[in-house]
């Protein structure tokens, strides 16, 4: 069974991490794995697109639309 953690929680995590705290002491203390804890600052590290900046949400909904729109003429 997996577990499912507040985006609070995984923000907070993710700033503890880029302020110095290494994968491993967040892991013990806190119990997510460190793959998640990397995912979940790729996640929030955003990109520039076409001039905006966007995060990984984003960046799905761009690529959805040029999906749906790409195929029409």
């Amino acid at each position: 069974m997996s577990i499912r953690y507040s985006q609070d929680f995984k923000d907070s995590l993710v700033k503890l991490h880029q302020e110095g705290r290494s994968l491993k002491s967040l892991t013990e203390e806190f119990g997510p794995s460190k793959d998640s804890i990397v995912i979940w600052g790729k996640q929030a590290t955003p990109v520039m697109i076409h001039g905006s900046i966007k995060d990984v949400k984003g960046c799905q909904a761009i690529r959805k639309a040029s999906r749906y729109f790409g195929g029409r003429k």
